[in-house]
């Protein structure tokens, strides 16, 4: 019998991705919780010694680490019911480039704006993600977008769901249906899937969660908040 295990936290959404695509293929896991943002446990130490963080995913003791390479490799393990990646060579390495901007691009101007403790730098984040929201607006606006699919909507939960909840916390107007209509209509039909809705965490402890970590951000006098 094949024994998989994960190591979460329920606040990451790199975990919630693993966990959204365990269940999108019926594979049994155990699910080990860890007390990310006090300690890292022995456990991730050992079993991701390069960068030392969830999610960590263990099949028959071999471990992986990095959400989108572990989505990839349950594809490659597990073919059997629904596909994570598109068939077809050259939208699923559109899918792996796009999900690549959204954690190498969005996500760092992202942590700046949660946990950098100098304003001037949160400013200067606020202004790159919004550049970065604009590229990604423009894709969406083609018909033959490559924004369709398992693998890059369980990728995009980073933007759809986790963005607008980092907003309201840090009372900033990151992503809205004036500006960014495109996204905010891909943001709805991604929460619409039922396989991605019923795994993600509940929204106000989601909320409160990070209203605890992410300051309201002092904007020059000729902007405005919230």
């Amino acid at each position: 019998m094949e024994e998989v295990k994960l190591l979460g936290y329920w606040a990451s959404p790199f975990s919630k991705r693993v966990e959204i695509a365990l269940k999108l293929k019926g594979i049994q896991y155990e699910y080990i919780e860890e007390d990310i943002p006090i300690n890292k446990s022995p456990r991730v130490v050992k079993y991701n010694p390069i960068y030392k963080k969830i999610p960590v995913f263990l099949h028959n003791g071999k471990p992986i680490a990095e959400s989108l390479v572990i989505l990839e490799y349950i594809d490659e393990t597990w073919k059997e019911g629904i596909p994570l990646l598109p068939k077809d060579p050259y939208q699923r390495a559109m899918a792996r480039f796009w999900a690549k901007f959204l954690d190498e691009k969005c996500l760092p101007e992202l942590l700046k704006l949660c946990y950098e403790s100098n304003n001037e730098v949160r400013v200067k984040a606020r202004g790159e993600l919004h550049e970065l929201l604009k590229l990604l607006e423009n894709e969406l606006m083609k018909d033959n977008n490559n924004f369709s699919g398992v693998y890059i909507e369980i990728a995009s939960i980073l933007i759809t769901y986790w963005l607008g909840v980092i907003q309201e916390a840090s009372e900033m107007d990151l992503l809205n249906k004036e500006e960014f209509p495109n996204i905010c209509a891909w943001a709805d039909k991604v929460m619409s899937r039922s396989f991605i809705k019923e795994n993600l965490p509940p929204r106000e402890k989601l909320l409160a969660f990070y209203k605890n970590y992410v300051k309201p951000l002092m904007l020059p006098s000729n902007e405005h908040s919230l």
